[in-house]
C-alpha cells in the first residue's frame, strides 16, 4: 500500500475514532446527569431524555429474552471488521470511505454501550404535534448519515456522475 494510500485510510479511521469519542462522551454526560426515564424539554420539537435500548433500530427486539445482547454486539464487530477492510481496499473513494467511516463509528459505539451496560444509552427524542420518534444518539445519527451517504454515493456510481 503507497504511503498516500495509507494516510487516506487512517483519516478515514481518525473520522470514525472521533465518532466515537464525541458518542461516549455525550453518552456518559446523559448518564452522569439523567436517571432512566428523565427528560428534559429544549424546544416544541426535541427533548433530551435518558432511554434504554436492549434491541437494534426501533427498538427491535428489545423485548427478547437477553440473547439479543450478544447477537448486536457480535453483529457490530464483525460489521467492523469489515468495514475496516473495505475502508482499506477504498480509500480513495471519498464519499464511500466517509459513509463508511461514519458507519463504523456509530456501530463500534454502540458496541461499546452493548458490552458496557447491556443496552445502548440513547437520548436525542424528536417528536411533533403528539408523535414522539424513537429517542436515539450519535452513534444512531452517524449511522444514519452514513447509509444516506452510501445510498447516494451507489446512485452516483450507477449514473456514472464521478
Amino acid at each position: 500500500m503507497a504511503r498516500g494510500t495509507a494516510n487516506n485510510w487512517l483519516s478515514w479511521l481518525g473520522l470514525a475514532l472521533a465518532i466515537l469519542i464525541a458518542d461516549q462522551f455525550t453518552k456518559a454526560l446523559i448518564v452522569g446527569s439523567y436517571r432512566l426515564g428523565d427528560s428534559t424539554y429544549i424546544t416544541g420539537f426535541f427533548n433530551i431524555v435518558r432511554a434504554h435500548n436492549t434491541g437494534a433500530a426501533f427498538s427491535f427486539l428489545a423485548g427478547a429474552s437477553g440473547w439479543q445482547r450478544w447477537f448486536f454486539t457480535a453483529l457490530g464487530i464483525a460489521a467492523a471488521i469489515f468495514i475496516t477492510w473495505m475502508l482499506r481496499s477504498h480509500p480513495g473513494q471519498k464519499l464511500f470511505s466517509f459513509s463508511l467511516a461514519c458507519i463504523l463509528g456509530g456501530a463500534i459505539g454502540n458496541v461499546v454501550d452493548r458490552l458496557l451496560h447491556g443496552y445502548v444509552v440513547d437520548f436525542i427524542q424528536v417528536h411533533w404535534r403528539g408523535w414522539y420518534f424513537p429517542a436515539f444518539n450519535v452513534a444512531d445519527g452517524a449511522i444514519t448519515l452514513g447509509a444516506a451517504c452510501l445510498i447516494l454515493d451507489e446512485l452516483r456510481r450507477v449514473r456514472g456522475t464521478r
